[in-house]
């Protein structure tokens, strides 16, 4: 009991300790919400994307309300000379960790294992990441995102879809009937959700139930293709099924992985009006660690970790994907990973819209720092450049139903932008040369990252010792 008081306190003095730090750096940036970029190129992401070469853009009240305009009196001037401007980055699936209770249920305990929201969320601001769709969502995720709101965290917009399930999941909904996945999604429209998330023990009837109730309430329906479909997949393709979770749900349901295969279910797709969201880089981090624990460890961003989630990634015996390996798994998943790219192909030839996302949260898969990974492998798998580029930005924005706020750089809209010493549409490596990111107005620096990851990385390793994984009942 007196290990688990002081382990806690720790944790409560520490996060004290960084809100001050945190609250400084704050009021610092709040004290100027006027500012100008001037002589810088912008990449609008509209959809003739012409870019605007030396250009003046001028922020105030969180808002672009200039691009070549006049300049206020008072406005704090950053240099855009040789630099790039693009819409603040999107993650279209993540899992992001929040407090936590292991233990179990009484009627009065709350969590027993705590992050600092921060600290969580730096790693989303670093990389240039100013809206991230959590497809795992609680409770809890509302309190990140009113700590954002309310301006006592940096971080990105936030939107947040509750996974149902069937079968007998332990965690989430469950609904294996359809008149419990109706009254799930009632459940979850009450509680303040804009989408829904389906997932893999469904059946047939329940799937279809959710999908329909979601669309009369209102909601959007992403989510993973059911085990129920299997040998029936044009079922899954009913009205308002709105996105695939990610390119593994196709690959599953594909016995020879073949291009005709990827072009058939881009066929099915496209006339269902089912977008796909690619999470290719979640497959080869599971292919890594099939093999071996050294890359994770060998990582340079574990240190951004929590230690409790990096002790999971990194133990032989608790990393879900490295005790079960064998030399069968190793072959089933290398076809995967070559099949995403025929996929990748085959929707995008077939015109079905196709937005960034990475799963991070798996192990191995570092939030924030993924996303670079995942354009990358998207343009690997075909795709161009700026077609990447909207698979980020305006196309995210535009399933969420946020495209009049955000997802491109022009006049009226929040200033969620990136700005980068090189033009990414030469080459989508250039996406990592951040300078600075504008996230809701508020202006942070290379400087300012850089403290932000080295606070989080201090604390990572003056606790790496407290926290283990196999003792997270017990905290």
């Amino acid at each position: 009991m007196k290990k688990s008081l002081i382990i806690l306190l720790v944790v409560s003095l520490f996060s004290c300790k960084e809100s001050k730090a945190n609250s400084s750096q704050k009021e610092e940036i709040k004290e100027q919400s006027l500012f100008v970029i001037k002589n810088v190129n912008i990449i609008p992401m509209t959809i003739d994307n012409t870019i605007i070469e030396n250009a003046t853009v001028v922020i105030d009240n969180k808002k672009i309300i200039a691009i070549n305009g006049s300049v206020p009196a008072g406005a704090k001037t950053i240099n855009g000379k040789g630099k790039w401007l693009i819409p603040g980055l999107t993650d279209m699936h993540v899992h992001t960790d929040t407090n936590t209770n292991f233990r179990d249920s009484k009627p009065t305990r709350g969590a027993n294992v705590f992050f600092d929201t921060q600290g969580v969320m730096s790693l989303y601001i670093a990389n240039g990441i100013t809206t991230i769709f959590d497809l795992g969502a609680r409770v809890e995720h509302f309190g990140q995102r009113n700590e954002i709101a309310s301006g006592k965290v940096i971080g990105p917009r936030m939107a947040l879809a509750p996974q149902i399930d069937g079968g007998n999941q332990s965690w989430g909904r469950r609904a294996n009937t359809p008149n419990d996945g109706r009254q799930a999604v009632r459940s979850a429209k009450a509680e303040g959700y804009n989408f829904i998330k389906a997932y893999n023990f469904l059946n047939v009837e329940t799937f279809k139930a959710i999908v329909d109730e979601a669309n009369k309430q209102g909601l959007k329906v992403v989510g993973h293709i059911p085990e129920p479909f299997r040998g029936k997949l044009e079922e899954v393709f009913v009205p308002h099924f709105d996105m695939v979770a990610h390119s593994e749900e196709y690959a599953k349901f594909s016995k020879n992985k073949t291009t005709e295969d990827a072009q058939y279910f881009a066929k099915l797709a496209k006339k269902n009006k089912t977008w796909l969201t690619s999470s290719l880089t979640t497959m080869i981090w599971i292919g890594s660690q099939l093999r071996s624990l050294d890359e994770i460890s060998n990582s340079e961003y574990n240190k951004y970790i929590h230690p409790i989630i990096l002790d999971r990634w990194l133990n032989p015996t608790t990393n879900s994907y490295y005790n079960r390996t064998s030399p069968e798994f190793i072959a089933h998943i290398d076809t995967f990973i070559d099949f995403h790219k025929k996929l990748i192909k085959a929707f995008n030839d077939a015109g079905v819209p196709i937005v960034a996302g990475t799963d991070s949260g798996v192990s191995g898969v570092i939030p924030g720092f993924s996303l670079h990974d995942e354009l990358e492998l998207m343009v690997d798998a075909s795709m161009t450049t700026e077609e990447t580029l909207a698979a980020a930005t305006r196309l995210p924005a535009e399933w969420l139903g946020i495209d009049k706020e955000v997802g491109t750089v022009e006049v009226g809209k929040y200033a969620d932008l990136v700005l980068l010493d090189k033009n990414p549409l030469e080459d989508i490596k250039n996406t990592r040369t951040i300078h600075g990111v504008f996230v809701n107005g508020t202006w942070v620096t290379k400087e300012k990252i850089k403290i932000m990851l080295s606070e989080l990385a201090q604390y990572n390793e003056e606790n790496k010792d407290k926290f283990k994984w196999e003792n997270r009942w017990k905290y």
